[in-house]
């Protein structure tokens, strides 16, 4: 994601990151700023410790390492973390770390990859992760497909992103955001359920908080 990787997305990555690893700060910053209840965020996040043994999981973007808070100190799964920005790659080994999850279980991999162009097999994880990534991408439909395309038949695809079409406040923010370059073109609430199923993934769920939808999906 060419957003987070010039001098200004840097700078704004920063902040974000800063902001959404305190829970206790976002909360309150996200329902001023986009009227958000991104407890849903941190709940889907915090199932992630739920899996069960053997279970293969993709985070991407990874960001600074959010979805690792949701994983458990010798819980035994794949947890492969990908991401275009080195910086953010370089915080997600550091956030692992922190949290203790640097022995040989969870299995943690790093991998710089374009969320467009991923460099994984068909069908290589049973669930895949993207929080907060899609509507900052050229092509968000195109990065769907691939997050489909490496998703083993009935596994799942869980996620947020942001929406158009909540409120013209929450449409002219993305705006000043597009062109500053942070913001891709994103989509509306029915555009993002077309990519999911253009992908050959079954909504089960998509609820909007503002103008923050949050999925899960599942591969037919």
């Amino acid at each position: 994601m060419s957003a987070w990787t010039d001098p200004i997305g840097a700078v704004y990555g920063a902040v974000y990151d800063f902001t959404v690893q305190r829970e206790r700060l976002a909360r309150p910053v996200a329902r001023a700023l986009w009227g958000s209840d991104i407890g849903l965020l941190y709940g889907d996040i915090g199932a992630l410790g739920e899996l069960p043994a053997g279970t293969s999981v993709l985070d991407t973007p990874c960001g600074g390492g959010l979805a690792l808070r949701g994983l458990r100190p010798g819980q035994d799964v794949r947890y492969l973390a990908a991401d275009l920005s080195t910086v953010m790659l370089d915080r997600t080994r550091r956030r692992a770390a922190d949290l203790g999850l640097t022995g040989t279980k969870p299995r943690i991999a790093y991998v710089g990859a374009d969320i467009e162009r991923l460099p994984f097999a068909d069908g290589e994880f049973d669930v895949v992760v993207c929080f907060n990534g899609l509507h900052c991408l050229p092509n968000p439909a195109l990065a769907v497909r691939e997050l489909g395309r490496c998703l083993a038949p009935g596994g799942r695809l869980i996620g947020d992103t942001i929406v158009l079409g909540e409120s013209r406040r929450f449409d002219r923010t993305v705006a000043v955001l597009r062109r500053t370059g942070l913001f891709g073109p994103a989509g509306t609430a029915d555009e993002l359920g077309g990519w999911l199923a253009d992908a050959g993934l079954a909504v089960t769920r998509l609820t909007r908080s503002g103008p923050i939808a949050y999925f899960t999906a599942t591969a037919r």
